[in-house]
């Protein structure tokens, strides 16, 4: 038995759960994945009544109890300093220590690409995001607030543990999948702590020498997903570079609407969740996309060990995508209902 902790989330997060969870149920009874779903209420609604987004003791419950948590999106506009989708996401992130952030981008049809001449097998590429350090752990502060002198502060962290960890998984993984290149993106010619990535990087690089280890300042290598990236196949970077990476990853190959992650650590409970906000502006209107969530769910699949049903949901999304059975956000016309049949039927398809 696999126990599975899912927080639907906010807005459109808990809209796109259900049907995620249709296709997991779907594919449980169909071969057996032994999945068992436990829901937890953890979003706005109960935070405005509580003001507890994690109730204490519930990291210790997910690391001991869950194999995975699958999240929806947060993010709630009565709560406008976002402190709830703070306090669950990065407590999560920081407090089951999942310092891998993987993120794919791979163009499904051509038609979704902004970029002329580029062909599905072209952009294909991972980032392994930095998500335990950097700029995103809360230390920093304000002197003399709301005046004309008024001073912010934030302090960026970088270890070496946390860089060599998150650097080795990278070329790990590009080994273990038969990947040829790894590229890291850092600033190190402004950003002298930035000069410990590229140290790492290089460490590492000598232990893989059957991969083209690259290293570029993160502004050369956006510029370089715009204009070659069928250049990359993994991307290692720190944690605020990643999270701008990837989003320019999302648009190359169809928007947000399509962007999963997984936040990762082999020692620990992983985290899934679609890289896409609340959309308020959608709720209730059955027109969001579900397949980013698709997608996660397929990640969440092959870290539990399930990879060729991974692979088999992933083709159900692709297929849909390719017969135009997709929501507005991509072109299409269908409902969030309306994609799920579509990828159902695929799902269920043989072959």
């Amino acid at each position: 038995m696999t126990r599975i902790a899912v927080i639907p989330g906010d807005g459109v997060g808990a809209e796109v759960m259900g049907p995620t969870l249709r296709l997991l149920q779907t594919m449980n009874v169909s071969v057996g994945l032994g999945l068992v779903f436990d829901s937890f209420d953890f979003g706005a609604e109960r935070y405005l009544k509580t003001g507890v987004a994690l109730p204490a003791g519930q990291l210790e419950t997910f690391r001991e109890d869950y194999d995975a948590i699958l999240l929806g999106a947060v993010g709630d506009a009565r709560i406008p300093d976002g402190a709830h989708a703070r306090e669950l996401l990065l407590g999560l992130r920081f407090g089951l220590d999942l310092y891998i952030n993987f993120r794919p981008c791979r163009l499904y049809a051509e038609s979704l690409c902004p970029l002329k001449g580029k062909h599905a097998e072209q952009i294909d590429f991972v980032v392994f995001r930095e998500n335990t350090e950097g700029q995103y752990n809360g230390i920093g502060g304000f002197l003399k607030s709301q005046t004309g002198d008024e001073v912010a502060i934030s302090t960026e962290v970088n270890t070496r543990k946390g860089v060599e960890r998150l650097v080795r998984a990278a070329f790990a993984w590009a080994r273990r999948k038969g990947k040829r290149r790894v590229a890291l993106g850092d600033k190190s010619n402004a950003i002298p702590a930035h000069q410990l990535w590229r140290r790492v990087f290089q460490e590492v690089a000598a232990e893989y020498p059957e991969l083209e280890a690259r290293h570029l300042y993160v502004d050369n290598l956006a510029l370089q997903l715009v204009q070659r990236p069928e250049s990359f196949e993994v991307i290692v970077t720190t944690n605020l570079f990643g999270d701008i990476l990837t989003d320019l990853g999302a648009a190359l190959v169809g928007g947000l609407g399509l962007g999963a992650s997984a936040n990762l650590n082999p020692d620990s409970t992983p985290l899934f969740e679609p890289v896409h906000g609340s959309a308020p502006d959608l709720v209730g209107q059955g027109r969001v996309n579900p397949m980013a969530m698709f997608l996660t769910a397929g990640l969440m699949l092959e870290e539990l060990g399930h990879g060729a049903q991974a692979a088999r949901l992933e083709r159900a999304v692709a297929r849909a995508i390719l017969q135009g059975q997709v929501t507005p956000d991509l072109g299409g016309s269908l409902s969030t209902t309306e994609v799920t049949e579509a990828v159902l039927g695929h799902l269920e398809a043989p072959g």
